[in-house]
């Protein structure tokens, strides 16, 4: 093994199979980032409904929240690997045969749903074996270099992937978006395939309903795990299927802009969260962890009210910089402290119920915030509901048991 870099953020990258998991996710985060711009702009566009957004949010989330915990069960008890290959091929499947249709002309919002719903399921399978294989390809300190990596690697996607979209749509269609999806899931199913993660200690096979029981137990245990969860529960429900929904709207009646200046605001925010997983990379805080996640957010939430009233999108732009770099530094934190402090053999039932906790009221904003999108002005819903969420974040900011986190 070759000395450590001087960087302490690209220290994982020593370790052979966590580069080839790393370069895979990479090009599929790419593709699935061009993927969300494209699928905004094209549900959009089916209906000229801001709602429509918003139910095809709704859908995919509904599809992930389906399978997230029996994903958890499932990669606790067999082959992490083995689930990830399985739902990038799906999920590549998928998105192909929906390329196929739109470029065939015969797209509908009703089959556009469809399609939506099946790749939701395939993310929830991946999501939790993905957690669980990263401190098997990495020793313990290179965990959080591995954690930073991997969001830089998902931060970078959202600067790459919508300048994508933005360039691309208009040319050739959001057909093209979608094939480019389709094989991106392939690349990284391959380079998966080569990779060779240690074995892990598997969770006895006590069936679906006693090991989600166990599992759920755990997290009720351990108080920063479910305060923490049960907050992003209602962050989510109240602010971010709020921006998700609105921002297209407000985009084009706020500032008069399209599909690139969408896209672009995209592209901003995944400019601050690489800087943000950077920064964590090569500080990894030990210490007071719990207040740095929970203030990080209270800014995140304050920026997200400023862009809403913001009568400049320059001035929005310069926000999302902000929020990026807000966000990219807490979720690599949270991912490292979950990693670090939870038994393997229970750490991706835990990361499923951290993923289903978190999303669980998330089909259901979605779904209000398409039905309450007429009442107000875009700009002035966002700043409401994001000052909601800034409320949230302080008062569990006011709890010592997230206080004493280290």
């Amino acid at each position: 093994m070759s000395d450590p870099p001087r960087l302490r953020v690209l220290e994982a990258l020593r370790h052979r199979d966590f580069r080839l998991l790393w370069t895979g996710q990479t090009i599929s985060q790419i593709g699935d980032a061009a993927f969300v711009v494209a699928l905004g702009w094209r549900a959009f566009s089916l209906t000229g409904k801001a709602s429509s957004l918003g139910i095809v949010l709704m859908v995919e989330a509904i599809g992930l929240v389906t399978t997230l915990l029996i994903g958890g069960v499932l990669a606790d008890r067999y082959s992490r690997k083995l689930l990830l290959i399985g739902s990038d091929g799906a999920r590549a499947v998928v998105i192909a045969a929906l390329a196929l249709v739109d470029a065939s002309g015969h797209l509908t919002f009703g089959v556009l749903i469809a399609f939506v719903a099946l790749h939701g399921l395939g993310s929830g399978l991946f999501q939790p074996a993905f957690g669980g294989i990263l401190p098997l390809l990495v020793d313990d300190p290179s965990l959080g270099s591995a954690n930073a990596l991997v969001g830089i690697s998902r931060q970078s996607a959202f600067v790459v992937g919508p300048a994508i979209a933005g360039l691309i749509y208009g040319v050739a269609g959001s057909s093209v978006i979608f094939a480019v999806d389709a094989a991106s899931f392939v690349v990284s199913a391959v380079f998966v395939a080569f990779a060779h993660p240690r074995l892990h200690e598997r969770a006895p096979s006590e069936g679906l309903r006693r090991e989600l029981t166990t599992g759920l137990r755990y997290v009720v245990k351990v108080p920063w795990l479910w305060i923490t969860i049960g907050t992003f529960s209602l962050v989510l429900l109240v602010g971010y299927a709020a921006f998700q929904v609105l921002l297209p709207k407000l985009v084009e009646d706020a500032w008069g802009g399209g599909v690139g200046a969408y896209g672009l605001l995209f592209t901003l925010q995944g400019v601050g969260m690489v800087i943000g997983s950077v920064v964590l990379g090569q500080t990894s805080p030990k210490r007071r962890r719990g207040v740095l996640i929970y203030t990080l957010f209270v800014a995140n939430s304050a920026f997200g009210a400023l862009i809403g009233l913001s009568p400049w999108y320059g001035g929005a732009a310069l926000l999302q910089i902000g929020r990026g770099f807000c966000i990219g530094f807490a979720i690599t934190l949270w991912d490292t402290m979950l990693m670090q402090r939870v038994p393997q053999q229970m750490l991706s039932r835990v990361i499923s119920m951290d993923w289903f906790g978190s999303l669980g009221l998330l089909p259901a904003g979605l779904g209000i915030w398409a039905a309450l999108s007429g009442l107000a002005a875009p700009g002035t819903l966002i700043a409401v509901s994001s000052a909601v969420c800034a409320g949230l974040f302080a008062l569990g900011l006011s709890d010592r048991r997230i206080r004493s986190v280290d």
